[in-house]
């Protein structure tokens, strides 16, 4: 199936259709890297991060840490040029980026908004590193009409994975987030990833209706990826790690789409990571054949 004839929107609440509607244009998001790292890596609770993390294979290659505002003129040059897009959110994506001192947060954030074309914020952070004041500090900018996103990376709602793969953090932890952000009204976006060591792929199912559950507005779901330089690698390398099928990622994801609220956006629906660090599975690679075959899914079960 050709791509122009493969429209999504069909079944899925996407959130490249809600910003289109919302304001009128395409609005696109641009990473920004301000050099955080998390306290599962400066030793705090652990150090070497989560056993399936090597953040430079999921973060844009052309993302290097440094001047905020320079990033964002460069990559707008480079988004505008490739989509037309005139408008941007900025994505604080690497490692855990409400983990600071407040004023330099405060800092970072007013940074990325003093750009005209910059409308909003979305943050992606892990639950246990977001504090009254930090949460109240990203309400203040969706008070004054900002678009303003809190990321949170649960990627399971099952504390013995959580375990397994050195998290540092429980589901209560981020039960605790989420009505922390709720009550301010922020909108909450939660990463799920299929595939984990230990669990079926239905098991995202569970995870999935366990944060519709306690209320969120968007969700991004993404297959596991055995990258380089990282615990999971050397377990995969060791047998210890089951490899996720493409027919076994799409037909669970097809699943949690038909199971999610009207209203709920899906902000990603695969993802493909870095090439040179990915070991496995090959099919990551290849996100149009992903979403093909999930069309295709959705498609037949309408």
């Amino acid at each position: 199936m050709s791509i122009v004839a493969m429209d999504l929107t069909r079944h899925v609440n996407t959130f490249g259709r809600y910003l289109r509607e919302k304001y009128g244009e395409k609005v696109h998001k641009i990473s920004v890297n301000a050099a955080f790292t998390c306290p599962n890596r400066d030793g705090t609770k652990g150090i070497g991060g989560c056993s399936f993390c090597n953040n430079a294979s999921f973060s844009p290659a052309s993302t290097k840490a440094g001047d905020i505002t320079q990033q964002i003129q460069e990559a707008k040059k480079t988004v505008s040029e490739r989509t037309g897009a005139k408008k941007f959110i900025a994505y604080f994506q690497s490692y855990s980026n409400t983990y600071g001192e407040l004023d330099q947060l405060k800092a970072y954030y007013d940074e990325a908004l003093a750009d005209p074309a910059v409308i909003g914020l979305a943050v992606g952070t892990r639950p246990d590193c977001v504090p009254d004041p930090v949460l109240s500090l990203l309400a203040s900018y969706q008070d004054q009409g900002y678009e303003v996103w809190l990321e949170l990376g649960l990627q399971s709602c099952f504390d013995n994975t959580l375990e397994r793969i050195n998290r540092g953090h429980g589901f209560g932890d981020y039960a605790d987030a989420v009505n922390r952000a709720r009550a301010l009204g922020l909108k909450i976006c939660t990463h799920l990833i299929m595939g984990l060591p230990g669990e079926k792929p239905s098991d995202t199912l569970t995870s999935f209706k366990k944060v519709i559950d306690l209320g969120i507005d968007a969700a991004k779901i993404h297959p596991l990826h055995i990258v380089k330089g990282t615990q999971l690698a050397r377990e995969w390398k060791q047998g210890q790690v089951k490899e996720l099928t493409m027919e076994e990622y799409t037909d669970n994801l097809a699943r949690i789409i038909r199971m999610a609220p009207k209203g709920l956006l899906f902000h990603r629906l695969t993802g493909s990571g870095e090439r040179q660090y990915l070991l496995s599975p090959d099919w990551v690679m290849k996100k149009w054949d992903v979403l093909g075959m999930l069309y295709n899914k959705l498609e037949a079960q309408a």
